[in-house]
């Protein structure tokens, strides 16, 4: 029994680790997870919306302890530091993890969890079963909980907590150290937005009160459709599948984007328009205008208030609109500088680090 109890110690830890990990470089996006979780309950509750919308302002700052939470949690297990304490705290987390999985995937609400953040993305039953699994492992854990031989590390603890809370900061005041979403430095937005695979289908026929499963469409006239099921979803649908924006007549300028050298200043919609260092990207964008690096500003602010913005600092660069959920996907920081060669990206920049000239030339290069 000890050595089971051990290898679930350590496989819970590991994955508590690698999962609280993933999403600390990226909290911005866990943010949003649990925005998202936070507007659903408060439709689905009216009485107690007011009190989840408390939570959904301050989703970013409970993402950041969320995440660096599940890390220690799982250092903690791995190196049995206060093992009952530990195991208590991952009963109780993974219990309303369980119970949020389980009403995302039994009503539909939710469709992707989060849990693994942008690295790897679950659907909502494989997400419960997931849970489900950690359940019943760290039950086990809480049957041996007395047996286990504490550890003293409370230095490396402290040291780790303050290094998870440095590396989640470094993401939101910056950009994510490592970046998962399709928008990611190197990629092509082109060849992003095609599948990797055509779709695979199944099609479901009903004869005689019969469902019956084909391959390909019968061309048995007496049987009856019913439904059709993609075996290949995943690698059907393509990465990107909403980028999109339109200049101030309201035709389509996405293609455009892909053609030569582009520097683009994302400006998001949260609440008002950033207007620290706007001087310092205009200048630097009209510099590099001149040398065939053409700038455009994306934004999901509306007409007139980015026009009336633009006016305030004096900005001539066309603007084009696009939804706040894309400019979100692109880069999490607001605002941020991309550098796109022929559709590629070369370089992203957040607010705290604008570059030269010189730099954005090298990246081009």
């Amino acid at each position: 029994m000890k050595i089971i109890a051990n290898a679930c110690r350590i496989l819970v830890g590991s994955i508590f680790v690698f999962s609280g990990f993933v999403k600390l470089v990226d909290p911005v996006g866990t943010g949003i997870k649990l925005h998202e979780y936070f507007d659903v309950f408060g439709q689905d509750v009216p009485a107690l919306k007011n009190f989840f919308d408390i939570f959904s302002h301050n989703s970013l700052s409970l993402s950041l302890f969320f995440c660096v939470f599940e890390v220690i949690l799982g250092v903690a297990l791995l190196l049995n530091f206060k093992t009952k304490i530990s195991i208590w705290l991952s009963l109780l987390m993974m219990t309303f993890f369980t119970f949020l999985t389980f009403y995302s995937a039994y009503f539909n609400k939710v469709t992707d969890c989060g849990c693994f953040g942008d690295f790897l993305k679950l659907k909502p039953w494989k997400s419960f079963s997931k849970d489900v699994v950690l359940m019943i492992l760290i039950g086990i854990l809480y049957i041996y909980r007395n047996k286990f031989i504490t550890t003293k590390t409370t230095g490396i603890i402290s040291l780790l907590t303050g290094i998870a809370f440095a590396i989640g900061l470094h993401a939101i005041y910056y950009l994510p150290s490592l970046d998962f979403l399709p928008y990611a430095v190197g990629k092509n937005i082109k060849q992003e937005m095609i599948p990797l695979e055509k779709p695979k289908l199944k099609f479901m026929m009903q004869k005689n009160g019969q469902i019956t499963e084909f391959d390909t469409f019968p061309t048995d006239t007496t049987y009856k459709y019913v439904e059709s099921i993609v075996l290949n979803e995943d690698e059907a649908k393509a990465k990107i599948t909403d980028y999109s924006f339109v200049n101030i007549a309201g035709e389509e300028v996405r293609d455009s984007t892909f053609e030569g050298n582009k520097i683009l200043l994302l400006l998001k919609n949260d609440e008002e328009l950033p207007n620290e260092n706007i001087k310092e990207y205009l200048e630097l964008m009209n510099t590099l205008a001149k040398k065939e690096v053409y700038p455009m500003i994306l934004t999901s602010a509306g007409p007139e208030k980015i026009l009336k913005f633009k006016a305030d600092n004096r900005i001539t660069i066309n603007h084009y609109i696009g939804d706040e959920k894309v400019l979100k996907t692109m880069a999490r920081a607001n605002p941020v500088l991309m550098l796109l060669k022929n559709g590629v990206v070369k370089a992203k920049w957040g607010a705290l680090e604008i570059p030269n000239e010189a730099e954005i030339i090298k990246n081009l290069k």
